[in-house]
């Protein structure tokens, strides 16, 4: 997917993804639900020096704890019922590239703790192991929410926030972009008539008010 805009703030964002790619610092890329944070996600990821490494994604909401704590430390065989083999968990795997925790304002605050200590150590302990496993991984967060307002009220670890906000992205909603509509009216027209194999004629200029 390619990220259509024309609007300044957007532009600016994309014309320093290069630069912020650089860094090895975790970002924070905070908007609503739409916006594109997964697309500027993969950008940095492709621009920076880890582009030859793994790009592992984990959706933070669509977990619940139990689950969550498997699914990014793995486990051993064993650990619980069901567990019938070692599984590697989805920070081992990005080890050497980049880890994307999808809306993790989401993720439980009794496991906020245990992320920050691996972010801290540079390491996990799979689940029902014992030996630590050093990873190398570069961390890019995506929040839906104000995760300000979130640190405020105690549902979301304010040494966690700063550890991941190194490098804030805001992301402005459509609404405050309707220029963009246009363009992101006809690619998605262009991709979808290109995938199902039929031609529709040019969006009119009526339709595209309508949507703006």
């Amino acid at each position: 997917n390619k990220i259509v805009t024309s609007d300044p703030n957007m532009i600016d964002i994309l014309d320093k993804i290069p630069i912020i790619a650089q860094s090895d610092s975790n970002i924070l890329i905070q908007g609503e639900s739409g916006t594109g944070k997964e697309l500027i996600a993969r950008a940095i990821h492709f621009h920076s020096n880890r582009r030859n490494g793994p790009y592992v994604a984990v959706n933070c909401a669509a977990l619940p704890e139990g689950v969550l704590e498997s699914e990014l430390f793995g486990h051993e065989k064993g650990a619980f019922t069901g567990a019938i083999s070692r599984r590697i968990g989805k920070i081992e795997l990005a080890h050497g590239g980049t880890l994307l925790l999808d809306e993790v304002s989401e993720m439980p605050k009794s496991f906020q703790a245990k992320l920050l200590r691996a972010i801290q150590e540079r390491e996990i302990t799979r689940v029902g192991g014992n030996n630590q496993v050093n990873v190398d991984i570069r961390i890019i967060a995506t929040t839906n929410r104000n995760i300000l307002d979130e640190v405020d009220n105690g549902s979301f670890r304010d040494d966690l926030f700063y550890r991941l906000c190194v490098m804030p992205i805001f992301l402005p909603p459509l609404r405050e972009r309707k220029d963009d509509i246009p363009y992101l009216a006809k690619y998605f027209a262009q991709k979808t008539t290109m995938k199902m194999g039929k031609k529709i004629p040019e969006i009119s200029s009526e339709t595209l008010e309508i949507l703006c």
